[in-house]
C-alpha cells in the first residue's frame, strides 16, 4: 500500500507528488509517520472517553488549513516526530495497556497507507480495542473504503455546509459536497453507534460540528441536511467550544467567543427540527473558558 504514496491522491487534493522521493504536497507530510503526541483524553463525548478515557494519538500535519485552528501547532505548523510503522503499532499497544476504552487517531487522513499496516501488526501482537478514526472530513472516498474492517468508529467533522466559509476559513473547495459524500461512506461501513452495556460506543458514526460566531445560519444548514439525508440513529455532538486562535484572531467575524444568545438560537432550532441521539457541548459561564462538559 505505501506505493501509493509515490503518486498520493490519498486525499481530495490529490497532489500526485512522491513523497516516498521526500516530495511535499498540501498536507506537509512524507511518507514518515509523524505524531505530535499520545494521550490518555477524558474530555471527548461521553461514550468516547467513558471512565478510562480515549486512548488518543495526534498526527502531524492536516490537509486543511484552518485559521482557527486549536491544535495548530500540530496541524498546520507540523510540530512533532517522526516515527516508523512499527513504532506506531507499538504506541496503539501502550494506549491499549494504559485501559484506554479505544484507539482514538486524531487527524490520520495522511497517513492512511501507514496506519492500515500499523493496525495489522498490533492486531498480530494483540490490539482488541475498537480504532476512531477522528478527521476533519475531507476525504477521498477511494481512502476510505481502503480502511473497511480496521475502523471500528467513525468521527467525522462536518465544519461547513456553505461552501464560501470553507474556502475562506480553511483554504479549501467544494467541502460541503466531499465531506458529506465521505461521511455517506463511513454511515454505510459501519452503521449506526453500537454501544456496550457501559454506553460505550464500540461501532457506528458520530458527527461533530464547531459552531462559530456570526455563522449561525452555516450550523443550520449543517444540522438541516443532517436530519434530511442521514438516518435518526446517527448521533451528532454540536460543539460551543470555539475560541479565537491562531490566525482567527486577525477575522472580524470569527475573532470573538459564541455569545449566549448565538449558543440558545443553535439549540432552539436542534430542538425544532427534532434531533435526539447525540450531545450538546454545555456553554461555559466564566467569560475566559468554555467548559468541557456534555449533556
Amino acid at each position: 500500500m505505501l506505493n501509493e504514496l509515490e503518486k498520493c491522491t490519498i486525499c481530495p487534493h490529490k497532489c500526485n507528488i512522491n513523497r516516498n522521493h521526500g516530495k511535499i504536497g498540501r498536507c506537509k507530510a512524507t511518507n514518515k509517520v509523524k505524531i505530535a503526541l499520545y494521550s490518555t483524553h477524558e474530555f471527548e463525548e461521553p461514550c468516547i472517553s467513558g471512565q478510562n478515557g480515549s486512548g488518543t494519538v495526534f498526527f502531524s500535519n492536516c490537509n486543511l488549513n484552518c485559521i482557527y485552528c486549536q491544535n495548530y501547532e500540530i496541524s498546520q505548523l507540523g510540530r512533532g516526530k517522526e516515527i516508523t510503522i512499527e513504532e506506531l503499532a507499538q504506541v496503539f499497544l501502550i494506549q491499549q495497556e494504559k485501559g484506554v476504552e479505544n484507539i482514538n487517531l486524531v487527524t490520520p487522513t495522511s497517513y492512511v497507507p501507514q496506519i492500515i499496516e500499523a493496525i495489522k501488526i498490533a492486531k498480530k501482537a494483540g490490539l482488541k480495542l475498537p480504532i476512531v478514526y477522528n478527521t476533519n472530513s475531507y476525504e477521498n472516498v477511494d481512502t476510505l473504503k481502503q480502511l473497511e474492517g480496521y475502523i471500528d468508529i467513525y468521527l467525522p467533522d462536518l465544519k461547513y455546509a456553505e461552501n464560501e466559509l470553507g474556502k475562506k476559513y480553511s483554504k479549501i473547495e467544494n467541502y460541503f459536497e466531499i465531506a458529506t459524500e465521505s461521511i455517506k461512506e463511513m454511515i454505510r461501513q459501519v452503521g449506526e453507534p453500537k454501544l456496550n452495556e457501559n454506553g460505550i460506543i464500540e461501532k457506528g458514526v458520530m458527527i461533530r460540528h464547531l459552531v462559530l460566531p456570526n455563522h449561525i445560519e452555516n450550523s443550520k444548514k449543517v444540522l438541516k441536511w443532517i436530519k434530511e439525508n442521514l438516518p435518526k440513529e446517527i448521533y451528532i455532538s454540536i460543539m460551543a467550544q470555539y475560541f479565537p486562535t491562531y490566525k482567527a484572531k486577525e477575522d472580524n467575524n470569527i475573532n470573538r467567543k459564541l455569545t449566549k444568545e448565538e449558543w440558545k438560537e443553535v439549540e432552539d432550532y436542534i430542538a425544532e427540527i427534532g434531533i435526539e441521539n447525540g450531545y450538546v457541548q454545555e456553554l461555559g459561564e466564566h467569560e475566559e473558558e468554555y467548559v468541557p462538559n456534555w449533556w
